[in-house]
């Protein structure tokens, strides 16, 4: 079997649980994923989880600001057109 290095080896389940339990603090969190996606120490399943988990992330919020910018709209409108 050959050897892997520490950025290799596949994560248990108990370090899984603790990076998601972690990653779920809300500023806390977003600070770790941000240092697990681009430090060149971290586990390389861990950094592929990271990446995508700030991927969802950034659509959630694009998401979020498109919704509230159209709806928002539609109630300003709406408001006037009572006036």
């Amino acid at each position: 079997m050959e050897n892997l290095s520490h950025q290799e080896k596949v994560m248990s389940f108990k370090e899984w649980a603790l990076t998601i339990f972690i990653a779920s603090l809300p500023l806390i969190g977003l600070i770790m994923v941000l240092v697990w996606a681009f430090d060149s120490n971290t586990n390389i399943h861990k950094k592929n989880w990271a990446k995508g988990n700030l991927l969802i992330m950034v659509l959630g919020f694009v998401l979020v600001f498109f919704f509230l910018f159209v709806f928002g709209g539609m109630a300003l409108l709406a408001g006037l057109a009572n006036n």
